[in-house]
């Protein structure tokens, strides 16, 4: 005689059912560069060097749990081996740079064979905190944007100035009919013609040029100068881009 079957909830009241296993922790995201980490009490209790560096930075955020460091890290491996990383494929950390105890520099790469790596991300740990350097493209890019921005200013004042100097000379001409010897006579057609110039540069100053291709994997960060650059070259000129040195650098981020 056939039994009839179990339930699940049955089967888990009974001690037969296996719970699905939790999901998967999702790697971090490519654009960090705004926060810092920093364990206070890790570092009073371990020391900083390049044996226990990495296990540091797996604290972070920023550490990718899917990396092959850490499919050797269960396998009771070091890390940071590179006999064992060079047989794999897939993302891993190479620690790159190292001033004990003071800087270290772990670089984020995609392994496709032993020889062939290419590079995504850099993070370094500066005195206990850890963070991720910016791109270079993106520090480009916000450093012409920044450029263009003040010298579409420049344009902006300059041709205001010169409007109000043939204003205010014009007036005192109507009032005195006499020239002074002394005083420099103004072309008020050279003037016209030089805000003329002003204003037609300022209205083909291109923007800023696009940064080169982002690596693979990488998400760029969106602004409200991308959404909208038809409107650029109409309206005012718009505040520069965040520098990620200047305005996002080590002081200026958040700790996580």
């Amino acid at each position: 005689m056939a039994t009839p079957p179990v339930a699940p909830s049955q089967a888990a009241a009974g001690g037969n059912f296996e719970a699905p296993p939790p999901p998967a922790m999702q790697p971090p995201g490519t654009d960090m560069t705004g926060i810092c980490f920093r364990d206070q009490l890790w570092l009073n209790t371990y020391p900083l060097d390049r044996n226990l560096i990495f296990d540091y930075f797996a604290l972070s955020p920023f550490y990718d749990w899917t990396c092959n460091n850490e499919k050797l890290r269960m396998q009771s491996i070091h890390p940071l081996d590179i006999s064992q990383l060079s047989k794999m494929t897939g993302i891993e950390y190479m620690l790159s740079e190292v001033m004990e105890p003071h800087l270290f520099v772990i670089r984020k790469q995609k392994r496709d064979s032993a020889e062939k790596v290419t590079p995504m991300l850099a993070y370094y740990i500066l005195d206990g905190s850890i963070y991720q350097a910016p791109q270079l493209c993106n520090v480009f890019a916000a450093r012409v944007g920044r450029a263009l921005y003040y010298i579409s200013k420049a344009f902006t004042t300059a041709a205001s100035k010169l409007e109000k100097i043939g204003y205010v000379d014009t007036e005192n001409e109507s009032e005195t009919s006499e020239p002074k010897g002394g005083k420099e006579t103004i072309d008020f057609k050279e003037v016209k013609r030089v805000d003329h110039i002003l204003a037609s540069l300022q209205r083909k100053l291109p923007p800023a040029p696009p940064p080169p291709p982002f690596p693979d994997g990488f998400v760029p960060p969106t602004t409200e100068a991308e959404k909208e650059p038809e409107n650029q070259q109409t309206a005012e000129p718009q505040p520069p881009a965040v520098d990620p040195i200047i305005d996002q650098g080590p002081a200026k981020r958040m700790k996580f």
